[in-house]
């Protein structure tokens, strides 16, 4: 494997593992507090299959340049992290986290569904593994989108301002990485054009059938992966503060 494409890769992989350990950590938040005991169960789940996606990723990683997940994850300041700036959003309501977790599902599942194929055979078998959780995963906030959308007045009324506030950041899940067009080339990752395509396509329909209008002006676009929110310099503090109180430690 070419340098250049090795060092494409990594920062992919880096990205894909920062979303799924950040937005783990985001939906961790609600344990003990969702609006129902199933939902706080399902939803605890959902974070910990997204946290073993990360270390997934991270290990694909490690294949590649010999890094440590864990020095990854808790031993890099925040402008090091390559994560979406949706997934380090506030919580919010229930409302807000159940469109957020749809909108970022969706766009996991059908990147999955094409990286299967990748002619890196690594990553096509964790795509392949990762896929079969996935699926349920959307399946399952799609339904809460549905039952939102065309809920109550009140209900409605938060999922549209939940629409309206994070429509823009979702575009930043298709902002290439540098290097992201020699990957494509070579087959290892999927076109982040044509998939844009197919989620909004399937998102569009999902969310109008669900009661929403999609914000006439969709606001604030992220550009790239290398600027973030203030929210993620306070979710590596408590992410991070155990391991950092002893660096040297070998469990924490």
């Amino acid at each position: 494997m070419r340098n250049e494409i090795k060092q494409a890769l990594i920062a992919r992989l880096t990205a894909l593992a920062d979303d799924e350990v950040i937005l783990s950590h985001r939906n961790s938040e609600w344990t003990g507090h969702a609006p129902i005991l199933e939902e706080d169960i399902a939803l605890a789940n959902i974070a910990q299959d997204e946290l073993g996606h990360a270390s997934v990723w991270y290990s694909l990683r490690k294949e590649l340049d010999g890094s440590d997940p864990d020095g990854l994850v808790f031993f890099r300041d925040a402008d090091e992290f390559r994560n979406c700036e949706l997934v380090e959003l506030p919580r919010g309501d229930w409302a807000f986290t159940m469109l957020r977790q749809f909108l970022f599902d969706l766009n996991e599942t059908l990147w999955l569904q094409q990286a299967r194929d990748s002619s890196y055979q690594p990553l096509a078998d964790a795509a392949n593994k990762i896929l079969r959780e996935e699926r349920f995963h959307l399946q399952h906030t799609q339904a809460w989108v549905e039952r939102l959308g065309l809920g109550t007045e009140e209900s409605n009324r938060r999922m549209q301002n939940a629409l309206d506030f994070m429509w823009g950041y979702t575009q930043q899940l298709f902002v290439p990485i540098p290097g992201e067009d020699l990957l494509v080339a070579e087959g290892i990752v999927p076109d982040l054009g044509g998939l844009k395509t197919r989620w909004l396509e399937y998102s569009i329909q999902h969310l109008q059938n669900s009661g929403l209008k999609l914000p006439i002006n969709p606001g604030y676009q992220p550009a790239s992966r290398t600027h973030h929110t203030e929210h993620l310099w306070s979710i590596l503090a408590e992410m991070q503060s155990t391991a950092r109180w002893d660096a040297a430690a070998r469990v924490w």
